[in-house]
């Protein structure tokens, strides 16, 4: 039995149907070259990965009369194939079905009784491929009781297992755990959820409890003074439905956009992420602009993007650390080149930043392994912290390794993170480069959103944009 931090027994206060805190993941994969990758096998893998890890295999319970945080309990009737089901989408089960399905799922909140988390076997897709989506909750998913399931499949080696193994501890007791409550720090749930977000002030505070909760989660918060998040038609009631888009990329595009658009003194500092950014920037302000939505030469939009930092080792994800960047998206900015380098330059004076609090911000890597699906629910839980005065949209981008990753002989062929809506932020970006392509998971609200295709095909236009600008300044 062991105790919910502060920061994980929020993310359970703060949940509302409409608003589950849970963090997922799509995964393509193509069929083996022999046999067969059923439903029944797909469990057997499942169970295997997760056989060592006992948070899996946990559920929470609550301490009577609220006089503490809950708890992680062994579950004592542990049913891996209601967590491990199987699906299937309709004809002619392209991306489209599947973006559905995605969104679905995504929409339902985690069952509370059990262990929080889930994992579809989705068949019926086209060309004998078959996906799996993972989601598992906030509260459960800390980079060091839990890594992501995604995360365990691809890299079954990616943390040390439990030494107890499988072996399930009986259920505490009311009695127990009132006792355990009276003999600890007594705490009060409502002053928990307080505390969570209560704007800038509070901030550097929710970051500190970050820290010491996950350890390997080191926030570096730069200083935006009281100022809030400019207007954005971001901000939206959120419902209970979603919108799920994927959106593939070639990495190389990035790469030859930031290789012909940097120049000058500053040229080693412009990188990848950023060049991402103004993608992300340049479609933006497309979606306005098709919305019919006023854009001027001084419009913006604030994104909170958690920055994997590494100490240049890069091969546990105990080694990581993120950073949280305030950006201010130059949406109103008209030169494709010019958002890039007023976004390269934002980013630098965070990084800078960073450095001089002491956090190593040397490097913007890959981990080892297959971490992104991990860092990803890190950075959600880093967003989920934070007052949503500061930032109109969450953006997590992580870098994966470029070479082909299999599971029982079947090969990884894409993945995209599917990350949580905020309260009344209608939008959420996660990404993933892997083996040469860059995955976009674009998550929003249904009623709020409905044109989300149209960002999503803004996201294609945007970077022919950049690349464009790129091939004229080598011409």
């Amino acid at each position: 039995m062991s105790r919910l931090s502060p920061v994980d027994a929020a993310f359970l206060h703060v949940e509302e149907p409409t608003v589950p805190m849970h963090v997922g993941s799509v995964m393509l994969f193509e069929p083996p070259a022999e046999g067969v990758v059923d439903h029944d096998g797909f469990v057997e893998v499942v169970g295997d990965r997760i056989a060592g890890h006992g948070r899996y295999r946990q559920r929470i319970r609550q301490v009577p009369a609220g006089l503490d945080n809950p708890v992680w309990v062994d579950d004592e009737h542990f049913d891996l194939t209601y967590h491990v089901r199987r699906a299937g989408t309709p004809a002619p089960g392209g991306r489209r079905e599947l973006e559905d399905f995605v969104a679905r799922i995504m929409a339902r909140p985690l069952d509370r009784d059990r262990p929080l988390w889930e994992a579809y076997f989705v068949e019926g897709l086209q060309g004998g491929r078959f996906a799996v989506v993972t989601k598992a909750h906030q509260a459960m998913v800390d980079g060091i009781h839990a890594v992501d399931l995604a995360h365990l499949l691809v890299d079954p080696d990616a943390m040390p297992v439990d030494e107890r193994g499988q072996a399930s501890v009986p259920a505490p007791s009311d009695l127990r755990l009132v006792a355990d409550a009276l003999l600890g720090s007594v705490l009060n749930p409502a002053k928990v959820v307080r505390g969570v977000g209560r704007g800038v002030r509070d901030v550097s505070r929710t970051g500190r409890r970050l820290t010491e909760t996950a350890g390997a989660l080191a926030v570096t918060l730069t200083r935006v003074g009281v100022r809030p998040a400019p207007p954005s038609p971001l901000r939206a009631h959120v419902g209970a439905s979603r919108r799920y888009v994927m959106v593939e990329t070639e990495l190389d595009d990035y790469r030859r956009i930031r290789s012909r658009l940097t120049r000058g003194r500053y040229v080693a500092d412009v990188t990848i992420n950023d060049v991402i950014l103004a993608t992300v920037t340049g479609a933006l302000r497309a979606w306005m602009q098709n919305r019919g939505l006023p854009v001027t030469g001084s419009s913006s939009l604030r994104v909170m993007v958690p920055v994997s930092v590494v100490d240049g080792t890069g091969d546990q994800l105990t080694d990581s650390s993120l950073t949280a960047c305030f950006i201010d998206l130059p949406i109103g900015e008209n030169t494709p080149s010019m958002r890039l380098h007023q976004i390269s330059f934002a980013m630098r004076q965070q990084i800078e930043s960073a450095a001089a609090e002491g956090v190593d911000a040397s490097s913007l890597a890959s981990m080892g392994g297959f971490a992104p699906p991990t860092l990803h629910s890190l950075g959600a839980r880093l967003g989920s912290a934070m007052t949503r005065r500061l930032f109109n949209l969450v953006i997590t981008n992580v870098p994966g390794p470029q070479q082909a990753l299999y599971v029982e002989g079947c090969r990884l062929i894409e993945t995209y993170p599917v990350m949580p809506l905020g309260r009344s932020q209608g939008l959420a970006i996660g990404l993933t480069s892997y083996d040469g392509k860059v995955y976009y998971g674009l998550t929003a609200d249904r009623d709020s959103m409905p044109d989300v295709d149209m960002l999503a095909d803004s996201i294609h236009e945007a970077l022919a944009e950049l690349s464009s600008a790129a091939r004229s300044a080598r011409d």
